[in-house]
């Protein structure tokens, strides 16, 4: 069935009213957290979204406290009549955009340290970094009061973040992960990729090229290190400098692995140029 056009909210008190109504009426209601400047990926989670549930909310909040002193936030990619179209051209329900004043009124003081699944990866480049995500989702997911949300694998490490905390706080939301939208070479779809010149996006599908191999070799029962070691190369002679980190993790844990015994994925950060990529592959 379809519904009315796109409705905004900017508060979170009509934006519960209005998904207590949807509840009532027996609709499941999903959201999709972004962070704006929206893209393919993002339309293909909110066409999951619609999928999966009856109503979709899509919230777009570019979150300070996820972002370190030295990073991007100011810089960060923000166009917001472009994704309201968008998000009206997909037929979501509501758009959430809150002041940061909304989601951090003056004095606040509580944050989300998630354990475990936070150590290493980006959590070693980034500290603080996973904090502000799980407080921020926390905080929407508490807000919006949907059944469901969904969130990219690109963010692979995020994802499991977002897991552990719901789990652990007892949220009643279910999580679901959306496989990764890529370009036709590979490139994995991302906001920043915006920030990438016509040198740097020619090099740029290297990254899920060699991530796929690795997996593949895996998958044939080899070994992580010898194949993680001539990735490394691999990358480096693509013009990916630094490569923060290429690394064979358990799918669940995020522990690290050896020999692909269990579900594993295959994790890399890497600059080309100023832009920092990340992407990841399951094994088999």
């Amino acid at each position: 069935m379809s519904h009315t056009s796109l409705s905004r909210f900017t508060a979170v008190t009509p934006l519960r009213a209005t998904v207590a109504a949807w509840r009532g009426a027996g609709d499941r209601v999903v959201l999709v957290p972004t962070m704006g400047a929206l893209h393919a990926g993002h339309l293909t989670l909110m066409a999951r979204a619609k999928a999966l549930g009856e109503r979709v909310v899509a919230s777009i909040f570019v979150n300070p406290t996820q972002f370190g002193p030295t990073e991007d936030f100011s810089q960060y990619p923000r166009d917001t009549e472009a994704d309201l179209r968008l998000l009206a051209e997909a037929g979501v329900d509501a758009a959430y955009l809150p002041e940061v004043s909304e989601m951090y009124p003056a004095h606040f003081s509580t944050r989300i340290e998630v354990g475990g699944v936070t150590e290493g990866l980006c959590g070693a480049y980034r500290p603080g970094h996973f904090s502000g995500v799980a407080t921020v989702v926390t905080k929407l997911l508490n807000q919006v009061q949907p059944d469901l949300a969904l969130f990219g694998e690109k963010d692979f490490q995020q994802l499991l973040v977002i897991r552990r905390a719901v789990r652990d706080l007892d949220l009643p939301v279910e999580i679901q992960g959306v496989p990764t939208l890529r370009e036709a070479d590979g490139l994995a779809l991302s906001s920043r990729n915006r920030y990438l010149d016509a040198e740097a996006r020619a090099r740029a599908p290297r990254l899920h090229a060699v991530l796929s191999d690795i997996a593949a070799g895996l998958a044939d029962g080899a070994e992580a290190g010898p194949l993680l070691k001539q990735g490394r190369a691999e990358l480096a002679a693509a013009g990916f400098d630094p490569v923060q980190y290429l690394e064979v993790r358990d799918a669940e844990t995020l522990a690290p692995m050896e020999r692909a015994t269990r579900p594993a994925r295959v994790l890399a950060a890497a600059y080309l140029g100023r832009t920092r990529l990340i992407d990841n592959v399951p094994v088999g």
